[in-house]
């Protein structure tokens, strides 16, 4: 099979990110985004969904991290459709429901070309450290419309609010996984997606 690792640079006045994917290789994460918590986020995808990612990006965080996240969210969603045009097909679902302690969390994902996001998350602390939780919807958001996918993550449960991100991002990692796992069959039985 080709490789199918793609490298992604999106550079605007408020953000400058360079991502590099390869969804079939294995290897340390390497992460650096200047946001401590996506950055953890992101490891703890890319580890858990077996495939390889490296981030740089930089942005005007001192302002608010909002533009970094949802670039980052935009980058990766780029990324993975590219790697799925490189396969011409692909898996196409992929479900995954993942713990960590007390809390559960369920990602699915359908490479449908129609983007999709429904999240129902509801944190009990409004942040992890001084990141504000409520910026993992503009990252999902942005990785839904540009990777042209439907996603559903749900946070079914949990008390503490750093252990229900995290699942969610393990979670995301083994259904995206999945879902773009190279397969030789028609995608649709429309004949096409979208």
């Amino acid at each position: 099979m080709a490789s199918r690792k793609v490298k992604i640079e999106r550079k605007t006045r408020e953000t400058d990110i360079s991502l590099t994917l390869d969804p079939d290789t294995v290897a340390e994460p390497a992460v650096r985004t200047g946001i401590p918590f996506l950055d953890h986020m992101l490891t703890s995808m890319s580890f858990h969904g077996r495939f390889s990612l490296s981030v740089e990006g930089r942005g005007d965080i001192d302002v608010d991290p909002h533009h970094l996240v949802e670039d980052v969210g935009l980058v990766l969603g780029q990324a993975f459709s590219a790697a799925a045009e490189k396969a011409g097909s692909v898996a196409r679902f992929g479900h995954a429901v993942v713990p960590m302690d007390e809390a559960l969390s369920e990602v699915t994902i359908d490479v449908c070309g129609r983007p999709t996001l429904s999240l129902h998350a509801s944190f009990p602390q409004p942040s992890a450290g001084t990141f504000d939780l409520s910026l993992l919807r503009e990252f999902f958001a942005g990785l839904a419309s540009q990777a042209r996918i439907s996603l559903h993550v749900e946070l079914r449960r949990g008390e503490n609010s750093h252990h229900m991100a995290e699942s969610a991002f393990k979670a995301l990692g083994k259904a995206l996984k999945q879902a773009y796992s190279p397969d030789g069959r028609e995608m649709s039985s429309k004949g096409r997606i979208g």
